[in-house]
């Protein structure tokens, strides 16, 4: 809107859909990387979260350090903007993986490298456009960067390094909690205008084109060439490979990292719920800075009985998820001696690349004439959840996030039973013999 508002009211707004539609399928480093071999090796993807201060990144480190080990072609990149990898491994990192030792490389991704190799020839073009209604040159620079470019390009990479065949297993260092939430739900927020831009090009762009091109030349410059709209779509169904490839719970999994506090638990809680609303797998809790109960910790006793207190709580509360226990050491894990010794402690003799629970955080149940949606959403709470059907896409909204799951055939058309919250998990039935055509939100019955 405020573009919208920004450029001159003319006939020159509707060049640039456009230009939209040719920014996104016509930039040629953008779309280099989908153009990869489509068979590629089999590429584990470990991603680690928690509330900032938590130890992700000593967690993360230490996890690609024993995967090294185990001889795993390991990635490990850092998506958090305030990287602290390169200080772990007290090694210096870039834009590009840097070889830590024998299977193991490491990189701290820069958004703004990325955005300038990828998107700078189409912010040339969109600069161009609006400088041509009388935008000035830095306004027109900084609207041509969309928003959420820069996780985007984050995504991209991981769609890279699994077409490149490089990697056994990528382990992703990502951001506090809600920065990591928005990077993994972006394809799916991204969803609907993906669909937009689609059908703008397919049903204005492409039958208009030509005939506006021969009006005038300078309507002309406007209009992408055909083969950058022929992109499009394909440009398009690779950004949805993106969600295919993070929620691929044979492959890629999210673990949790936490300290034994109570703002760390309940901003953890919520995490396990939206990311299971989206789709992610977690397969693991980690506790980290665990205070030793056989030693005296002085003025930290206080401390460890609040540790000890919570830690029952997490353990209860996060069950059946396996919890992981990780104590404070004397002295900072830097450098690759100590994550070498972290990662011994943490896994002992086991495979970190190994699923370490598994069950999908969504399932299709059928009983006879009854279809069920069930989501596993252990912390929330079934006040906060809304439902409705709209068309063959199933809404469910909890807080300040919404899903969006794209419904069976068999099932479109029909509006759901009353959704019932039992034992962490949301059943959303439908009836195959009832068709009720009127859309109604729906609010969801605890089941006692």
């Amino acid at each position: 809107m405020l573009i919208m508002q920004t450029l001159k009211p003319s006939f020159f707004r509707l060049p640039y859909f456009f230009a939209l539609s040719f920014g996104i399928a016509y930039c040629p480093d953008f779309s280099l990387h989908f153009r990869q071999q489509k068979k590629v090796r089999f590429m584990r993807i470990l991603t680690f979260t928690g509330k900032g201060g938590v130890g992700k990144t000593s967690v993360s480190a230490a996890t690609a350090v024993r995967l090294s080990e185990l001889g795993y072609r390991t990635l490990v990149l850092s998506t958090d903007p305030a990287h602290s990898l390169s200080d772990s491994f007290n090694l210096p990192l870039g834009a590009e993986p840097t070889k830590i030792k024998d299977n193991l490389d490491a990189i701290e991704v820069n958004p703004y490298v990325d955005l300038k190799e990828n998107w700078q020839s189409v912010q040339k073009f969109y600069t161009r456009i609006f400088m041509a209604q009388g935008v000035s040159g830095v306004v027109a620079d900084e609207m041509t960067i969309l928003p959420g470019m820069e996780e985007l390009f984050s995504l991209l990479r991981i769609i890279r390094y699994k077409a490149s065949g490089l990697y056994d297993v990528l382990v992703l260092d990502t951001a506090p909690t809600g920065e990591t939430l928005r990077l993994l739900s972006l394809p799916d927020t991204l969803a609907w205008g993906m669909k937009a831009v689609k059908n703008v090009t397919k049903y204005i762009v492409r039958p208009l084109s030509k005939p506006l091109s021969k009006m005038s030349d300078r309507i002309a410059s406007y209009i992408p060439p055909e083969d950058a709209l022929d992109s499009v779509d394909q440009v398009f169904d690779e950004l949805d490979g993106i969600r295919e490839i993070l929620t691929d719970n044979k492959k890629s999994t999210v673990r949790l990292v936490m300290n034994a506090e109570k703002m760390s638990i309940k901003e953890t809680m919520r995490a396990l719920t939206y990311l299971n609303l989206y789709g992610f797998k977690v397969d693991m809790v980690l506790v980290n800075k665990l205070l030793d109960t056989k030693e005296n910790s002085g003025y930290l006793e206080n401390w460890k009985a609040i540790q000890q207190k919570y830690l029952g709580e997490i353990e209860e509360g996060f069950s059946p998820l396996p919890v992981k226990k990780l104590r404070m050491y004397e002295k900072e894990i830097v450098g690759l001696q100590s994550l070498e010794q972290f990662a011994r402690d943490m896994y002992g003799d086991a495979d970190p690349s190994a699923m370490m629970y598994d069950e999908p955080p969504i399932k299709f149940v059928r009983n006879k004439d009854i279809y069920e949606v069930q989501l596993k959403l252990m912390f929330a709470n079934p006040v906060d959840i809304d439902v409705w059907v709209t068309g063959d896409e199933l809404f469910v909204h909890i807080g300040n996030q919404r899903k969006i799951i794209t419904l069976p055939i068999s099932l479109t058309g029909l509006e759901p039973g009353e959704a019932v919250f039992k034992d962490k998990w949301l059943h959303i039935p439908f009836d195959l013999n009832l068709h009720d055509h009127n859309p109604n939100t729906r609010g969801v019955k605890q089941d006692s």
